[in-house]
């Protein structure tokens, strides 16, 4: 099929950054032609899955800190572009009222996806962006005056292309990774992609008793010559192993460590903001106050007693023995144990259970100021595709509305121009 009059912009994916960067170029330059690009039968279904179905818009404070990515210059240009107020701005403007929950997290008053999704959808629509869906690109190619995209509705040309196809993680919404392939085509490199907020995977049956409890928990993961990192946040023991914000959050640096073949260890805290001398002084401060207090009686009063009982029976301690007649070395072993409890990760539940990817195409491949790649003018990119990924919390979708923005001005001065 020979290709239709040429559009403006064709956008390839028709998710968060896609939709949004449709809008914000409408509103920034009216009359241009859009083109929305999905794989997928129906359009936002990431959208519709994220925060168990409510949507974590975004959070009360996000910074460069909150990402992971080679270039905190350019992740805090991007963000920079869209602050968090004007997020809440812009979606009031759409009709979708935001509330602040625990940790800073910012969900829709209505507590459902399906309301930002359509939001969504009616204002591109509004602005006058088509929308095509079951229309995956198997071809992008450089032609005289733009691009040319073979889809699977038909050959369409465009001026201008963005890709905002995301990653790979959750592949059932359309998210496979075909984006990379496309933007390799065009001279792009990648970073190898790995999936990042994945539940982790554990040897051994110590959390297989305690599936469904949660605490509060710091985790340190240590790599083979690199900086030790550690994320805080709930842990959920599960059947396979653990999940909640920690064991999520750290499940990308174990899968990046592992894809460069490095050593990577996890230990867990279950009192964190405590170090050894604290947690000893603490032991012992309780030993004298009730002498007759066991082990498990002692433990359950800071952790779940179903793990306080897992811990002692490991630790091969009487529960009935009273704590103050613990040994010094067993009570030191009792504060290791606290504080840097053993995970033994074999892996994750992989893509089909991450919530974003780590890895993409790298930001020295892209102008921080436009989004245009560097080495195809006329490409430009924005949100999960690039080599940023950040922690739970609705981080991850602040990027897609901060680079859709950006590379929504940068494709108007474009145009304009």
């Amino acid at each position: 099929m020979s290709p239709e009059r040429p559009v403006d912009v064709a956008i390839v994916g028709a998710g968060a950054a896609g939709l949004a960067t449709a809008i914000f170029l409408l509103r920034e330059a009216p009359g241009l032609s859009v083109l929305l690009l999905e794989t997928a039968p129906r359009p936002g279904a990431k959208i519709l899955v994220s925060g168990g179905g409510r949507c974590n818009v975004t959070n009360r404070v996000v910074g460069p800190a909150d990402f992971w990515a080679q270039g905190a210059g350019f992740v805090r240009r991007v963000l920079r572009a869209l602050p968090v107020e004007q997020t809440r701005a812009f979606f009031a403007e759409l009709g979708v009222a935001l509330h602040e929950e625990q940790d800073g997290k910012l969900f829709p008053d209505t507590n459902r996806a399906r309301t930002v999704l359509e939001a969504l959808l009616r204002e591109a629509h509004r602005l006058g962006a088509e929308l095509r869906c079951g229309a995956r690109v198997a071809r992008l190619a450089r032609v005289a005056g733009g691009f040319e995209l073979d889809t699977a509705v038909g050959a369409v040309r465009a001026r201008r292309v963005l890709l905002a196809s995301g990653g790979r993680s959750l592949p059932k919404s359309g998210s496979d990774g075909h984006g990379y392939a496309l933007a390799r085509r065009l001279g792009h490199g990648l970073v190898e992609p790995t999936p990042a907020l994945a539940p982790l995977v554990l040897s051994g049956d110590f959390h297989v008793g305690l599936s469904g409890v949660a605490l509060p928990a710091e985790i340190s993961i240590d790599v083979a010559g690199e900086r030790p990192q550690r994320v805080r946040g709930a842990l959920l023991f599960t059947h396979f192993g653990v999940s909640g914000p920690a064991a999520l959050d750290a499940s990308r640096f174990w899968h990046r460590a592992t894809l460069q073949a490095l050593a990577v260890s996890m230990r867990v805290s279950f009192r964190p903001g405590l170090d050894h001398p604290a947690l000893e002084a603490g032991l012992l401060a309780v030993g004298r106050e009730r002498p007759r207090l066991g082990c498990l009686g002692a433990l359950s009063q800071g952790l779940p007693e179903s793990l306080a009982g897992a811990l002692v029976r490991a630790l091969g301690l009487d529960p009935a023995r009273p704590l103050a007649q613990l040994t010094r070395d067993e009570r030191r072993r009792l504060v290791q144990a606290l504080l840097e409890w053993p995970l033994p990760v074999t892996g994750s539940r992989g893509w089909s259970f991450a919530e974003v990817t780590s890895g993409g195409v790298p930001l020295s491949e892209v102008q921080a100021g436009t989004l245009e790649s560097r080495l195809c003018q006329g490409l430009h990119f924005a949100g999960e595709i690039l080599d940023v990924d950040g922690r739970l919390g609705g981080f991850n979708f602040q990027w897609a509305w901060a680079s859709a923005r950006v590379a929504a001005r940068g494709l108007a001065r474009a145009l304009r121009a």
